[in-house]
């Protein structure tokens, strides 16, 4: 049990089921609901993209990571038709739903990005009350007024906190618990923190993945360019993983698979090779984009956080937590078979509940009838809508 220790329904993991990008970019005033499969359609330009930077972005503040850290050219998420005010500032705001055990919690963010960057305001609310509120006041000082929920002696206890951070990460250092409003601000806090923290931004890159990785780099990273060193460490630990991972595989590149194998080399790293029977063994390097693409997103999806470059919360179990790829360009380089058998993982492995995806893709077209009647979360950005 964690800090808060005052979780009820413990068997809810928690999970985010809304992203809303208020103003960020190309979107204005729009909400997004998430399911465990979700894909993201439309064309280019729609802001795809810009819904898993959004998502991406909540994940690393909530991680603890500053301002600077996360958006590095602040004036490339400023609204095109946003206008400064009379003081000369502009920014965009963010925010997200996290469903669990104190049920739904929201955080909204608000970032100045001109002409300093820093937060402005954040606020968290829950079970009908704003459990955690911050405001700038003094523009000439960095930092923040915080509020948080006490309903104890005081209603709120108030006090600065950094304009560079995510209050509520901070929160659980500022707050005792020795109240009920406080266990349930505390609550609250742990639940975003703990679902945001669980994600995984993917997007595999071909040309880095046909180099050769050091043996002992057995995390995948985003970019997927130590692939050949995490297939080494998958297939001996855990034999079936790796048995699902040759079928996928199987029916997603051409020509015969019969395995999956690595080797050491003499220069020390280590490459991977399909084996295909009377045909031989093929350095994995030699694949099409599509291919090399297929394994990885296969891989990531078959495997969790033990597996990934990811860091979740260190304190909460692994069975208390949903990890959730971001997979931007789901479908680039795959022809629709690929397509088709990638989403196929993907609903099997959902379905489970440990794992969740959001995707983007060009165009769904016949993509969900390779779910087998799983449900998929669709949000269409060329019709402007979610279904």
């Amino acid at each position: 049990m964690s800090a808060s220790g005052l979780l009820p329904r413990t068997e809810l993991r928690p999970i985010v089921s809304e992203l809303r990008l208020s103003a960020f970019k190309r979107h204005r005033r729009a909400s997004f609901s998430l399911g465990p499969l979700t894909l993201i359609s439309g064309p280019s330009g729609s802001g795809k993209s810009g819904v898993l930077e959004a998502y991406a972005a909540l994940g690393r503040l909530a991680g603890g990571a500053r301002l600077p850290e996360v958006f590095r050219d602040p004036a490339a998420y400023i609204p095109r038709w946003a206008r400064p005010d009379r003081q000369g500032r502009r920014g965009f705001r963010i925010g997200c739903t996290v469903d669990g055990p104190v049920g739904p919690v929201r955080l909204d963010v608000a970032v100045q990005a001109e002409p300093e960057l820093r937060i402005v305001g954040e606020r968290l609310t829950g079970a009908g009350e704003i459990l955690l509120e911050t405001a700038l006041r003094d523009p000439g000082r960095r930092c923040v007024q915080a509020a948080w929920h006490t309903a104890g002696a005081v209603a709120v206890t108030r006090a600065p906190l950094p304009d560079d951070r995510l209050a509520t990460s901070l929160l659980p250092l500022r707050v005792a618990g020795t109240t009920e409003g406080q266990r349930l601000a505390l609550s609250a806090a742990e639940q975003v923190v703990i679902a945001l923290r669980s994600v995984f931004p993917c997007d595999p890159r071909p040309e880095r993945m046909r180099a050769p990785a050091p043996p002992r780099d057995g995390r995948l990273r985003g970019g997927c360019e130590n692939l050949a060193a995490v297939l080494r460490r998958t297939s001996r630990e855990c034999g079936s993983r790796h048995a699902a991972l040759v079928a996928a595989v199987r029916a997603g590149c051409a020509g015969p698979v019969e395995g999956l194998v690595t080797k050491g080399c003499a220069d020390g790293v280590v490459r991977a090779l399909l084996e295909q029977g009377p045909l031989g063994s093929m350095p994995v390097e030699r694949l099409g984009d599509g291919e090399l693409r297929y394994i990885a997103l296969a891989l990531v999806l078959l495997t969790g956080p033990g597996v990934l470059a990811v860091d979740p919360a260190a304190d909460v179990l692994p069975a208390r937590q949903a990890l959730t790829v971001l997979a931007d360009g789901f479908d680039r380089c795959l022809d629709r078979r690929q397509a088709r058998e990638l989403v196929g993982v993907a609903a099997r492995m959902c379905a489970r509940g440990h794992i969740r995806l959001v995707g983007t893709v060009g165009a769904v077209g016949d993509l969900t009838g390779a779910l087998g009647g799983a449900p998929v979360t669709v949000v269409d950005l060329g019709r402007e809508r979610v279904s």
